[in-house]
């Protein structure tokens, strides 16, 4: 019985949809945001979310996926995530009819542009830019079209049984035990102006095609995991989050300036 129990709950656990980069990683892509704001950009953010800011904002899509109103429950859900099969770019095969990440983002500037919009709608629209940026980032919600992005990738990591996009959402990052504000405070100061100059694209599709390539490298011969593989994953991982909050930043700079 014991057996059985232990068995339902690891099913149940796998079969979970997984969130990117988990609470920590997405406060850690809005909180390096937030540090190359513009003047312009980070009024136009405080106007919007008022006290929240963008790491508190950043991880409320995932919260909502839990409500029962028809936008969360039935049309939200697609745009997490893209789909790019190996060998493929996103032009090629676009997205499909119920839209995709980066279909929601253009959808969401749209919002954010239009003068008409209510403060309810730019609040929505605002945090999940903010969200979907981060997603854009973490490699397997580029998908290949195969595996569901990894979930189905079933993995052990330092013993506990999980899913390889599980691992890349939360696992590699948590393994670290800092916080969203250690995170930060460690990977700012790496980030030097010739980096922020070569991260400059605002274009969802390149920082797309960039978690392609990554995506395809983070698949392991075995899957029973720990430090071998933080080890071989740690500077790629330390890369997309911190490319994460300087295009986040880019983006809500190009979008709000004056």
């Amino acid at each position: 019985m014991v057996r059985l129990v232990v068995l339902l709950v690891v099913t149940a656990f796998t079969s979970l949809p997984a969130f990117a980069w988990g609470k920590t990683g997405h406060r850690v892509v809005g909180e390096i945001a937030n540090a190359y704001l513009t003047e312009d950009a980070r009024k136009s953010v405080e106007a919007i979310l008022g006290p929240e800011g963008l790491a508190e904002a950043s991880t409320w899509p995932d919260l909502m996926r839990s409500s029962p109103d028809p936008f969360w429950a039935k049309e939200a859900g697609p745009y997490h995530y893209i789909t790019v099969p190996q060998g493929k770019t996103y032009d090629e095969v676009g997205h499909p009819p119920e839209g995709d990440a980066i279909f929601a983002l253009e959808r969401f500037k749209a919002t954010l542009k239009d003068p008409d919009a209510t403060l309810q709608e730019r609040q929505l629209a605002l945090r999940f830019i903010n969200h979907i940026i981060g997603d854009l980032h973490q490699p397997l919600h580029v998908g290949n079209g195969t595996d569901r992005g990894g979930n189905d990738v079933t993995c052990s990591f330092f013993g506990d049984t999980t899913n390889l996009h599980a691992i890349w959402d939360s696992g590699l990052i948590d393994q670290e035990q800092l916080s969203f504000t250690e995170w930060t405070a460690w990977l700012l100061p790496t980030i030097t102006e010739t980096n922020r100059d070569a991260w400059s694209s605002t274009d969802p599709r390149v920082w797309s095609a960039e978690s392609a390539a990554i995506r395809d490298t983070v698949y392991p011969a075995e899957c029973e995991l720990s430090f071998g593989y933080v080890f071989d994953h740690r500077e790629t991982l330390r890369l997309r989050l911190s490319q994460g909050g300087v295009r986040l930043a880019a983006y809500l700079n190009a979008l709000f300036a004056k």
